[in-house]
């Protein structure tokens, strides 16, 4: 039996937000941002938007933090401080 990717990128997503809970402070600007998007059914997608002066650091972190619970990822540079993680699985 297997799960479904966007329940399984849901926990994933719970799980991110936990480890780096320190850069999702509420009530104040976010340095990480998560959103699902499951416009493509055949491929959801947690994007993971890291928005800080040393982004790629942190993204290395989170990038290293999703591929060691199975999830494949790739990175999108916006700017220095704007990188996005992509993780998909299944």
């Amino acid at each position: 039996m297997t799960s479904d990717p966007v329940d399984i990128l849901d926990d994933l997503a719970d799980q991110v937000a936990e480890e780096f809970e320190a850069y999702r402070q509420p009530d104040e600007f976010k340095d990480v941002s998560l959103v699902i998007d499951n416009n493509d059914p055949d491929r959801p997608t947690l994007i993971v938007h890291v928005e800080r002066e040393d982004a790629d650091t942190l993204a290395d972190k989170i990038e290293n933090f999703l591929q060691e619970r199975g999830a494949r990822t790739q990175r999108e540079r916006h700017s220095d401080t704007d990188v996005r993680v992509l993780a998909t699985v299944g």
